[in-house]
């Protein structure tokens, strides 16, 4: 085993509501089995804007951040072997550990294991727990044995790199999860990073038509941008009733609908309504809220409709995440990026709150070396 005595670890702690505390702590011992990960960039999610705002609420102090790429700094030589990795190789973090023999794991159902489970997800972990470092709010993560890590495509930019867990979750929801066929109809509600990665996901999958919501002034750039990602239609529900232009457009409605709204207490009923009898729904995005505005439960019975949950991604998703962004295929490269340090970090969250800038960019990132 190895420590490092002198060298210490930067991160944020949400402490509260709105407050986060600047902290240090030593780097801790690693040993065969576990290792360090050295965090360059770390996607902004709309749950790390919700943990923020107190939406979602823990009852301790924790690191956020789970949409981890960073270089293996030390791994231990049974991590090394577990996870096909060596020191000094960027790669990306799987949200969710896998004790890997659980009947949960052996099924390939590792968000269920019966060792980790919601319980050690990466960036909602209390900070208590030794050693303390198991988010992506600094400059190292620490790796324990369970974790799964995903080799990043030689060359490709950190920061970029962090897209692999929104698309991974826009190929799961939107093809995995429904199980999508070539020729379907599907329409995503929201126009987030996420909706834009189902919509690329979709069409990847055979998707014969693609449609995208949006609400208003504040999604139109996001909007405009749909098409590059494979959408045939763009819907502003402020202007357009989505059943009623999905109708217009092919006279028919949808396959499969993918919610991936965040706080959008009515988007289930408009998910309801642009389902045809038999199709499927994947709610993905959390409302916040036990209202459910416009929901007829009778609807779902009369057209005999398919609503799925769906958590997370999964390890496969992930790796074709990276594939798909290596490929160059969809304009995410161009999609508007900000990033920010340990330091500036919070009126970037509040600005992706919907709280701060107007000029809310739709993928924001923590670089920890940025201003440092």
């Amino acid at each position: 085993m190895t420590m490092r005595t002198t060298d210490r670890a930067d991160a944020l702690v949400l402490v509260g509501d709105r407050t986060f505390e600047r902290r240090s702590f030593e780097l801790p011992e690693t040993g065969d089995d576990d290792g360090l990960l050295r965090i360059e960039a770390c996607g902004l999610c709309g749950t790390d804007h919700e943990q923020y705002t107190g939406h979602i609420k823990a009852p301790f102090g924790f690191i956020p951040g789970h949409e981890v790429v960073g270089v293996v700094e030390r791994v231990g030589r049974n991590a090394a072997a577990r996870w096909g990795v060596t020191e000094g190789q960027r790669v990306a973090v799987e949200v969710f550990l896998s004790c890997r023999s659980c009947p949960s794991c052996e099924a390939g159902n590792y968000r269920r294991c019966e060792r980790n489970g919601t319980a050690t997800m990466v960036g909602f972990v209390d900070v208590d727990r030794p050693p303390a470092l198991w988010g992506g709010y600094a400059s190292h993560l620490y790796l324990a044995p369970d974790s799964m890590l995903l080799p990043v495509p030689a060359g490709m930019d950190p920061s970029f790199a962090t897209l692999f867990n929104p698309l991974g979750a826009g190929i799961r929801w939107a093809v995995t999860v429904p199980e999508t066929k070539p020729g379907d109809v599907v329409v995503v509600l929201g126009p987030g990073i996420r909706g834009l990665s189902a919509c690329a996901a979709a069409k990847e999958a055979g998707a014969s038509f693609v449609a995208i919501t949006g609400v208003g002034p504040r999604d139109n750039p996001r909007l405009a941008a749909a098409p590059g990602f494979g959408a045939d239609l763009v819907i502003d529900v402020t202007k357009q009733e989505p059943a009623a232009a999905l109708k217009r457009e092919l006279g028919r409605l949808a396959d499969v609908v993918v919610d991936v709204t965040a706080k959008a207490p009515k988007a289930l009923a408009q998910a309801v309504s642009v389902a045809r009898p038999g199709g499927t729904i994947v709610m993905a995005g959390t409302r916040g809220t036990a209202e459910a505005p416009g929901f007829n439960p009778d609807h779902v019975v009369f057209k005999e409709l398919r609503i799925l949950g769906a958590l997370g991604v999964d390890y496969p998703a992930y790796e074709a995440a990276l594939r798909l962004l290596a490929s160059g295929k969809y304009p995410f490269a161009e999609l508007p990026r900000r990033a920010a340090g340990l330091d500036t970090l919070e009126p970037l969250i509040k600005t992706m709150a919907g709280e701060g800038d107007p000029d809310i960019p739709v993928h924001g990132v923590l670089a920890p070396e940025t201003g440092r």
